[in-house]
C-alpha cells in the first residue's frame, strides 16, 4: 500500500506521465542511421538487425541498394529508444515486438499519453495514473517508461544532431549523387 501511495504522489509531482504537451514533428525530416543510433543509445549493428527483421524500419526513406542511406523519422527514433529501455529492463525481444506492434497503431498524440510498465517478463500499457497504481498494487509493475518523457529526451538529443529532408530527387534517383548522375546519363 505504501508503494501505491508513493507512486500516486510521485505521479502527481512529476506531472509528465500523462499530461504531455509535445510538438508534432515534420514527416519528411529524417535522420541517418548513425544519428538515430546516437540519439537512441544503440549500436549500428542493433539498428541494422532491427531494420532487417522488421522491428523498426525507416519510414522516411528505406535503403534501396548500394549507396542509399536509410532515413529514420522522429517516431522511429522514439521507438528505438523505447526498445533500448525495455531491453535494458530485461524484457524479451518477443515481448518488445508485441509492444512495438501496439505502439505503431497509435497516433503521435496518443503515444505521448502512454506509459509502458514491465515486470521484466511482460509489458503493460497504462494510460492513466490509476492504471499505474493498479499494476503496482498487484505487484506487476517494476519498471515504467513514460513515452512523453522519452519524446522530450529524443527531441533534445536530435536538436543537436544533423537531419535531412526527403526530397523528390530521393525517390526519382535513389542513391548518392554519383548514382544519380549515372542514372541521368543513361536516361539521356
Amino acid at each position: 500500500m505504501l508503494a501505491a501511495r508513493q507512486a500516486s504522489q510521485s505521479a502527481s509531482e512529476q506531472g509528465l506521465l500523462f499530461d504531455d504537451d509535445v510538438a508534432p514533428m515534420p514527416e519528411d525530416v529524417g535522420y541517418r542511421g548513425p544519428v538515430a543510433c546516437s540519439a537512441a543509445a544503440i549500436t549500428y549493428r542493433q539498428l541494422d538487425y532491427w531494420a532487417r527483421t522488421g522491428l523498426v524500419e525507416p519510414t522516411v526513406r528505406t535503403a534501396g541498394g548500394s549507396g542509399t542511406q536509410r532515413l529514420y523519422s522522429f517516431r522511429d527514433v522514439l521507438l528505438l529508444k523505447v526498445i533500448k529501455k525495455l531491453l535494458d529492463a530485461g524484457v524479451s525481444l518477443q515481448q518488445i515486438r508485441t509492444a512495438v506492434h501496439h505502439l505503431r497503431k497509435r497516433g503521435t498524440d496518443d503515444l505521448t499519453q502512454v506509459t509502458l510498465m514491465s515486470d521484466g517478463a511482460s509489458v503493460y500499457e497504462c494510460r492513466s495514473a490509476d492504471e499505474v497504481i493498479d499494476l503496482l498494487q498487484g505487484g506487476q509493475g517494476v519498471f515504467g517508461i513514460a513515452i512523453g518523457g522519452v519524446w522530450r529526451e529524443i527531441e533534445g538529443s536530435l536538436s543537436e544532431l544533423p537531419s535531412e529532408r526527403a526530397t523528390a530527387a530521393d525517390t526519382d534517383h535513389p542513391g548518392d549523387e554519383l548514382a544519380a548522375r549515372r542514372v541521368a546519363r543513361r536516361i539521356g
